[in-house]
Parts: structure tokens; sequence; C-alpha cells
């Protein structure tokens, strides 16, 4: 009976407070009447900021795909986090599975014919595929974590396919460095030359065209290699040490 009369109680606060911050119209609204700060333009302004971004991204960014531009410019601070994030995660696991297995060692057997013989075909185009989704995820759908991630399943193809097999942990650390010093430092010239990290400083070129969006493909070229990287780890990590 306690906890019922809680939980009601603890709903109507929320109800009241909800009600309290929150704006509600009545009536006939003009959406035309109200005016929101605009960060990007540093001004009252009618149009929202996710309303800017649909209008003026294209112009502001030279990108085709919004999304890449909310992701890589707009927000590209944020992203950065999140590179950061995953960075910290796949250190993370390998260190647990390093300790967990490292006095531990599993037989596993040898893949089929059929399975091995498709890796070898399949290595190749997958990490070309990979590659296509983020060198172009400013002009279609896609980017640096979806073009990693694919990278990183064709090294899973070939755990499967070959007990033995293991990624260099050292070339897998080089690509993943010179990936994240790439993405800090294009941050850093944008901040000498405008004052503000990530600053979109090349010339933005003519939309649809491949050398387009200024330091937007670079910068998912690098997201795509080091989290293509950081997932390789992490899968060699989970696959456990083996005879």
């Amino acid at each position: 009976m306690k906890r019922a009369v809680a939980a009601i109680l603890a709903i109507l606060i929320f109800i009241v407070l909800g009600l309290a911050f929150a704006k509600i119209p009545f009536g006939n609204v003009n959406l035309e009447d109200y005016h929101y700060y605009n960060p990007i333009q540093d001004k009252q302004t009618s149009d929202s900021v996710p309303a800017h971004y649909l209008k003026e991204g294209k112009n502001e960014t030279g990108s085709t795909n919004i999304v890449t531009a909310v992701v890589v410019d707009y927000r590209g601070f944020d992203t950065l986090g999140e590179v950061t994030v995953l960075f910290l995660a796949s250190t993370g696991v390998g260190s647990v599975m390093y300790i967990f297995e490292k006095e531990k060692r599993r037989k596993v057997r040898r893949a089929n014919a059929v399975v091995e013989t498709a890796s070898k075909l399949l290595f190749g185009f997958i990490i070309l595929f990979g590659a296509y989704i983020f060198v172009h995820g400013h002009l279609t759908p896609g980017g640096g974590f979806p073009g990693g991630a694919v990278i990183a399943s064709s090294f899973l193809l070939l755990y499967l396919a070959y007990p033995k097999f293991h990624a260099e942990h050292k070339s897998l650390n080089v690509a993943e460095s010179l990936a994240g010093l790439t993405f800090v430092g294009v941050g850093l010239i944008g901040l000498l030359v405008a004052s503000y990290f990530l600053y979109n400083f090349l010339p933005f070129g003519l939309p649809t065209y491949l050398f387009s969006a200024g330091v937007i493909p670079i910068i998912y070229v690098a997201v795509g290699v080091k989290v293509g990287s950081e997932l390789t780890g992490i899968v060699d990590a989970m696959m456990g040490v083996r005879e």
C-alpha cells in the first residue's frame, strides 16, 4: 500500500513540475510568432535550430547529407566525444579479456573449405564497401561509424574461417592513433583559423561531388579508420587465446 501511494505521489509531482515548466499553447497558434535564440546566427529568429539545419545546412557545410552535416560539422565536438567513448570501451574490453584468457586456451575446429574460400573472396570487397560508406558519407547515407563497423566485420569473417588468425595489434594501434590525431588536428586547425574547434576551413566545392563539403570527408575517413581499428581490436580480444 505504501509503495502504491508513493508511486502515485511521484507521478503527481512529475505532472505538476512538467506543467509548470512546459509551455502549452491554447487555441490557434501561429508558429511564426514564436522566436528562438539561434546560437548559429547569434540572434532571435522564428526558425528553430533544427529548421536552420534543414534550410541552411547545404549552403553552410556543402554537404548534401544533412545528417552528416549535423554530426560532423555542427556537432563535431560531440562526435569526438563519441569516438573517445568507443576508444575507452575497446580498451576496457581488451584489458578484461586479456586478464580472463591469459591462463586459458581453448581449441577451435578448423572451418570448412566453403567458409575459407568465401572469406578470401569477400574480404577485399567488404573492406572496399566499408571504405565507400565513410568516403561518401557527406553525399549519401552512411559515415564513419557504419563504415568502420563494416570493415571490422571483414576481420570477423577471417576469425571465423581461420582459427589461428590474429590481427596485427601494432598496425591497429598505429591506424587508430593516426586517425585520432587527424580528427583532433583538423579541429585544432579550425581553432587557429576561425577561433573555434572543428571550423570547416576548406572550400565547400560543388554539392554532390566527391571533393566537396570541406573538412567533413576528411573527418569521416578518420572516424571510419578509427572505428574499424577499435572494433577489430574488440573482436580479437573477444575471440580469446586459441590453439
